[in-house]
């Protein structure tokens, strides 16, 4: 399916089940896509998580009701979703700015969320420098981790943050590694990659590894081993200070070179992002992004 299609169908099937959708990975399904590329494109183009997007679409339908009818708060918060009026009410005076029952005496207050429009302006999505190479199946050695994607964009950094700290900082102080882990992660070049993995199904989670390419060998305990399947893969360079240069492209990945593109679409539910050696803060700074595909 074309890329703002896709999106477009996403609103509309969460503006359809918005009192009983339970998680992306269901939306994911009806439309067809990767769980993991399609929160992460609904939250680059709209601006919002799709938990986020639901949340903020029920509190705004509550907040109708409590102006309109007289039902209990205690109703109108189960049915959507808040299995207490504390919770509801919580949440209610986070998003409007006051409780529902302040609302019901100055509707002034009420903060409007409506169904979002997805329109999209294609504009340098051919200008930026990629390539389309097939890669043949490879393995990949690295720490694995499961992330909720609601939180990953803070939680990602942090795990990059520990493995630096525990094990590269004193590799690059010493240049001597010393036991098992550490001798792989010089082996396999651990830190090459980092590898997000769509494949647990629902619960909203995804695999993500600090990896790098397995160069054969036993693997030590701690370590995980992993098979990339033979993919054809658009490779988006990114030149410049980390993490700036890789956000901007991987913006316009989604807003602009997937909805303007007739040949490819998504093939597959696996991210990966390549890192070069060298000072990930200077301005030459070399890495990548990419992106599985298979021709429309």
């Amino acid at each position: 399916m074309e890329w703002t299609e896709c999106i477009k169908k996403t609103i509309a099937c969460l503006e359809a089940h918005l009192l009983d959708v339970d998680e992306a990975y269901d939306v994911a399904a009806d439309v067809g896509m990767s769980s993991f590329y399609l929160q992460k494109g609904f939250r680059i183009m709209t601006g919002y998580t799709m938990a986020e997007y639901v949340r903020n679409r029920r509190l705004y339908l509550a907040a109708l009701e409590i102006l309109t009818d007289k039902d209990k708060v205690i109703d109108i918060a189960l049915k959507y979703g808040y299995d207490t009026p504390e919770s509801f009410s919580k949440a209610f005076s986070r998003f409007h700015g006051v409780s529902p029952m302040q609302l019901r005496k100055d509707t002034s207050k009420l903060r409007v969320f409506l169904p979002l429009k997805i329109k999209i302006e294609v504009q340098g999505g051919n200008d930026m420098d990629y390539i389309v190479e097939k890669e043949k199946a490879f393995k990949v050695v690295g720490f694995e981790k499961e992330f909720f994607m609601d939180a990953a964009y803070t939680e990602i950094p942090k795990f990059w943050d520990e493995f630096c700290a525990r094990y590269m900082a004193k590799l690059m102080r010493t240049g001597k590694p010393e036991g098992d882990i550490e001798e792989a992660i010089c082996k396999h070049h651990v830190g090459l990659f980092g590898i997000c993995i769509d494949d647990i199904g629902k619960g909203g989670r995804f695999r993500y590894m600090i990896a790098g390419p397995y160069a054969g060998g036993e693997i030590p305990e701690g370590l995980s081993l992993y098979e990339i399947p033979e993919l054809e893969w658009v490779k988006f360079l990114c030149k410049g200070p980390l993490p700036g240069a890789l956000q901007s492209v991987n913006t316009k990945i989604y807003n602009e070179w997937l909805p303007g593109n007739s040949e490819y679409e998504i093939a597959a539910g696996i991210d990966i992002e390549w890192y070069s050696e060298g000072n990930p803060q200077s301005l030459d700074y070399e890495s990548a992004i990419w992106i599985p595909v298979k021709r429309k």
